[in-house]
């Protein structure tokens, strides 16, 4: 199995300046999203391990409503060796969360709020902020980032304000299709489980039309269960 160290060599980061938008998603080899509905059935100790380090070198976790939902979203602070890591590098000792909803549809009691280890953000629009935004006021920061629809740009804006220029986004499948479709992507990491489910389970992609968008292959593990790791990052 890959060391912690190993992992934080192969994915490390090309400087901090700009913002750098990377994505983390699991996949079984015929391309299926989840398991019995929930991506962490495809994973393994790897993955676990891999999300872990993604999330100690991250500014701000970024996830969309639907995922936090279907996958019982709660706190995603890292442990007491990466919270070393981030004080030897200048970094506040764990990631912010930041939710984009942009209905607000969520409960202020939910974990991804009640379990949190900060105030998250929560991203929405400006209508949605408008009708509903008080009900979050005492559990998160709501920020309105566009009228019908967030504006995904505006948003990383308003994290670089904040000194968020690393951010790392887990899900779910629609925001990785907004983002792309923004050509916001710099980075993909893609585990593999060597897995065939069939069903009727997604793609780590939905809701962007159809384009040919070029990744270049930056990196592979591979550990003792036959899951790869693959890193791709914007050609």
């Amino acid at each position: 199995m890959p060391t912690r160290s190993e992992l934080f060599d192969a994915y490390a980061l090309r400087g901090r300046d700009g913002t750098r938008v990377r994505m983390n998603f699991v996949s079984s080899a015929d391309g299926a999203v989840t398991l019995g509905g929930r991506s962490g059935a495809l994973g393994g100790g790897t993955d676990r391990a891999l999300m872990q380090v993604l999330r100690a070198m991250a500014d701000v976790v970024l996830v969309g409503a639907g995922t936090v939902r279907a996958e019982g979203y709660g706190d995603v602070r890292v442990g007491a060796d990466d919270v070393q890591w981030r004080r030897s590098r200048g970094l506040d000792e764990q990631p912010a969360l930041a939710v984009v909803s942009g209905g607000l549809h969520l409960d202020p009691g939910d974990p991804v709020f009640a379990d949190a280890h900060s105030r998250p953000v929560l991203v929405t629009t400006d209508a949605a902020a408008a009708a509903h935004g008080s009900l979050f006021d005492p559990v998160a920061t709501v920020v309105a980032c566009g009228g019908e629809a967030v504006d995904l740009g505006e948003m990383f804006d308003v994290f670089a304000r904040r000194g968020w220029t690393q951010v790392l986004c887990e899900g779910g499948p629609h925001l990785f299709g907004a983002l792309l479709g923004e050509d916001l992507v710099d980075e993909v990491c893609l585990t593999l489980a060597p897995r065939f489910v069939g069903g009727e389970a997604g793609r780590i992609v939905q809701g962007v039309a159809e384009s040919d968008r070029r990744f270049t292959l930056a990196g592979v593990v591979i550990d003792d269960e036959g899951f790869a790791f693959l890193r791709y990052v914007a050609a």
